[in-house]
């Protein structure tokens, strides 16, 4: 792609998305006690992307947090959406707290460029990276295509994001069974390792401290397309699973250090019958491990 045509700004609806509010008087120490993030990072009307996690430090959900008034929209998938408010509405106790969802807000992406805002729309560059650009929220009656853009696909949007190496739920890793760090939570903004307690928050500072992340997502590359839930192995020895894929990039949830034992062995990994080089994406400041020598 050249330079030209990266400069074009491209818009379009994420339908997987949805919002809920989280609003009252306790809400910003009711958010701050529970999600991987720090909540005053929004407090100059910035977004942050966090984790919600179980006591065993797994993410259960995750989500964007926006400022919105006196409380707070929180942008997640919408199939999460009414699991996500009944888990919010547990721990609620007695704070002057109110959780409802919000059916009247649709969610875009726009990179590549700077639209137009269409009037009543909410913005926010995307926390986990800038060349994501912006996500846009945008209220009942307010059109996409008032923001003077290319019109893309959602196809178009995930291409971008696997190109870049960043992870969603769902597709890359799954609810319920993986670590922030192997999501990558600490490598694209979505953990503060500074702020004070939260749910989970002992495992993620042990993983930290201790560097124990021993799986990665991580971007892939094959010789031929490659196929969304294929089992990624070198030669005997299971590696993995690819995630989201388009064409011949996508991304897979690996053991590094058996990819690491592998490679000292000079053994391919394959998913399926396709040949899979593994990269490290241009923001990560982890390396890949090197196997030690028998």
């Amino acid at each position: 792609m050249s330079h030209r045509e990266q400069e074009i700004c491209h818009t379009t609806s994420l339908t997987d998305r949805g919002v809920l509010r989280v609003s009252g008087a306790d809400a910003k120490t009711f958010l701050q006690g529970l999600v991987t993030n720090d909540l005053n990072k929004t407090d100059d009307g910035g977004a942050i992307f966090a984790g919600f996690l179980s006591p065993q430090g797994k993410i259960l959900f995750d989500f964007f947090v926006v400022p919105d008034g006196e409380g707070f929209l929180l942008e997640a998938p919408t199939e999460s959406l009414e699991a996500l408010a009944k888990r919010l509405s547990f721990y609620k106790l007695r704070s002057a707290v109110t959780v409802e969802a919000e059916p009247a807000w649709t969610v875009a992406a726009a990179w590549g460029g700077t639209p137009t805002l269409p009037d009543g729309a909410l913005a926010f560059a995307d926390p986990r990276l800038p060349e994501l650009g912006l996500r846009l929220l945008l209220p009942d009656g307010v059109a996409l295509d008032e923001a003077a853009c290319s019109p893309a696909s959602e196809a178009d949007y995930h291409a971008h994001r696997i190109a870049l190496g960043v992870p969603e739920g769902g597709p890359d890793y799954a609810y319920g069974d993986t670590f922030p760090h192997e999501a990558l939570y600490d490598q694209l903004e979505g953990v503060d390792f500074k702020k004070g307690c939260y749910v989970g928050q002992e495992v993620v500072s042990r993983m930290q401290h201790r560097s124990t992340a021993r799986k990665r997502v991580v971007p892939v590359d094959g010789d031929a397309p490659l196929e969304p839930g294929a089992e990624v192995v070198a030669g005997a020895v299971q590696l993995g699973t690819i995630g989201s894929a388009h064409g011949s990039h996508g991304l897979a949830l690996l053991r590094l250090d058996r990819l690491a034992s592998a490679k000292a062995k000079g053994t391919t990994p394959q998913a399926g019958s396709t040949t899979i080089t593994v990269r490290l994406p241009a923001f990560a400041t982890f390396e890949l491990p090197v196997a030690e020598s028998a």
